[in-house]
């Protein structure tokens, strides 16, 4: 009987926890119409779910960069939406990706349960452009997203991804475990868990070739009205590792 338990309570949690696909198709409807950069692309997974990709291709791009955005939104939304759309005006292609969503009233410890998801949704988004050509690829991300790039990056991925900006980390992530390098970038006003590791993160980018960590003055976590230096830092960054 106590097995027969766990197997439900197992089951249960997997429900609960699942990507929410509703939620993904929702966020699809309402901001496709609006769309004026860009254009969408659906990858599809293993299992047949297909998820919306928002690609901006550039004429000899210095690189394409996957954007990866934070808990429960898509990847137009934004400080994603600014750098997905603004980035190519710096002669970047961009992938903006659609990341796993669970229901709007889930914590984010609930989100560790979509990680394999997630690690799944980049690598078919590396590969996409890949197919396209891009030999060089970097990685921009912010909040949960860049959680889950670390799980995905942090797995020794494709040798052509050779940059990562991971844009208010809310973790004390160990760079060392990926091999590319990584600009940790985070507001001065920033929330708690992103301020209380940054040591602990920015120890463990010492003697990292091309890394580093910035905090940004007066910015908070999403770098409200400051799109033009949230956009101006990570290209410059971006600019040095892409030469």
């Amino acid at each position: 009987m106590r097995i027969l338990w766990m197997l439900v309570l197992l089951t249960l949690a997997g429900s609960v926890f699942a990507a929410d696909y509703a939620r993904e198709k929702k966020w699809a409807d309402e901001i496709l119409p609006g769309i004026v950069v860009g254009n969408p692309v659906y990858l599809e997974q293993p299992n047949g779910h297909k998820f919306l990709t928002l690609y901006t291709p550039v004429k000899d791009a210095k690189a394409a960069l996957v954007i990866v955005h934070g808990l429960g939104i898509h990847p137009d939304w934004g400080l994603i939406g600014v750098l997905r759309s603004q980035l190519p005006d710096h002669g970047y292609t961009t992938l903006s990706v659609q990341m796993p969503v669970l229901d709007n009233a889930a914590k984010a410890a609930a989100y560790t349960a979509t990680f394999p998801d997630a690690v799944q949704r980049l690598k078919l988004a590396v590969d996409f452009l890949k197919a396209k050509g891009y030999g060089k690829i970097g990685f921009v991300s912010h909040s949960m997203g860049s959680r889950m790039s670390y799980e995905y990056l942090s797995a020794k991925p494709d040798p052509a991804i050779k940059a990562w900006v991971a844009i208010g980390m809310p973790i004390s992530a160990d760079y060392r475990k990926v091999n590319m390098p990584v600009l940790d970038l985070y507001g001065q006003n920033d929330l708690p868990d992103v301020l209380n590791n940054a040591a602990a993160r920015k120890a463990t980018l010492q003697g990292k070739p091309g890394s580093e960590q910035m905090q940004v003055a007066r910015a908070d976590h999403f770098f409200t009205d400051m799109d033009t230096q949230l956009v101006d830092i990570v290209a410059t960054y971006l600019n040095q590792q892409f030469k």
